[in-house]
C-alpha cells in the first residue's frame, strides 16, 4: 500500500469510529530528554471543510461555506497519574452568499492516538459559527482535550536507560542514535502519544479534501 493509501486509510478510520523528544548537548555530550506531554497536531485533509449548495455537487460555483482550523496551542498538565492537554483552536469561514444572517454548526474531533496508528479515545463536539447580515466571513474559537495515563508513557527500564544515558566525546557509540536501535524506536513508538483536532467529515468531504 502507498504511504497516500494508507494515510487515507487510517483517516478514513479515524472519522468513522507521543511523546516528543529532544537533544540537549551539554559540554559533557548528549543527552536525551523526553516530555510527558503529547504532540498536538490537525490531521492532512481534516484542517477544512468545504460545504456545497446543492449538497450532491462538487463544482466550483456550488461551495457554499467554507472553514478551516488554525492558531491550534496548547497547554498541558503533567502533574498526577493523568497527562491532560487542553487544546484550543481559531475557526475561521467564508460563505458565498452574504445576505441574510446565518449560523452554521460545524462537528469536530479531538483523538488520542498512540505510536502513530492505535485510537486510544475520542470525541465529537461541534463549533458555531455566526454571520451577521452582509458579512460573508466569520471566526469563532474551539476546544479540545486529551488524556494519557501516565503509566502509558514509562519506558521499560532497560530502554530507558539506553535512551537516557548519557553520551560523552570519544564513546564509542557517542554519535549513534538510539532510536535507530529497532527495539528501542518500537519501545518509543508505543509511549508516544498525539493529540489530534481535525473537523468531523463525511466520507465524501474527506475524498474531496484527500484528491483536490
Amino acid at each position: 500500500m502507498s504511504k497516500s493509501k494508507a494515510t487515507f486509510a487510517f483517516l478514513s478510520t479515524l472519522i468513522l469510529m507521543g511523546c516528543s523528544s529532544e537533544g540537549t548537548l551539554t559540554s559533557q555530550g548528549v543527552i536525551v530528554n523526553r516530555s510527558a506531554c503529547p504532540a498536538v497536531a490537525i490531521p492532512a485533509a481534516t484542517g477544512d471543510i468545504t460545504l456545497f449548495s446543492p449538497e450532491n455537487s462538487r463544482d466550483a460555483d456550488a461551495i457554499d461555506v467554507v472553514a478551516n482550523i488554525t492558531n491550534v496551542r496548547s497547554t498541558c498538565n503533567d502533574v498526577g497519574d493523568n497527562i491532560t492537554s487542553n487544546i484550543t483552536f481559531d475557526v475561521q469561514a467564508r460563505r458565498r452568499d452574504g445576505s441574510g444572517a446565518r449560523d452554521v454548526v460545524l462537528p469536530y474531533f479531538a483523538v488520542v492516538v498512540q505510536g502513530g496508528t492505535n485510537i486510544v479515545s475520542k470525541s465529537v463536539s461541534n463549533v458555531g459559527i455566526h454571520f451577521a447580515d452582509g458579512q460573508q466571513r466569520a471566526s469563532t474559537s474551539g476546544s479540545a482535550s486529551g488524556n494519557i495515563n501516565r503509566a502509558a508513557l514509562t519506558l521499560p527500564a532497560d530502554i530507558q536507560r539506553q535512551v537516557t544515558r548519557e553520551r560523552k566525546p570519544g564513546d564509542a557509540d557517542a554519535a549513534v542514535d538510539p532510536l535507530a536501535n529497532p527495539e528501542v524506536r518500537d519501545a518509543v513508538r508505543r509511549v508516544s502519544f498525539e493529540v489530534l483536532v481535525g473537523f468531523q467529515l463525511t466520507q465524501d468531504q474527506l475524498a474531496y479534501n484527500a484528491t483536490r
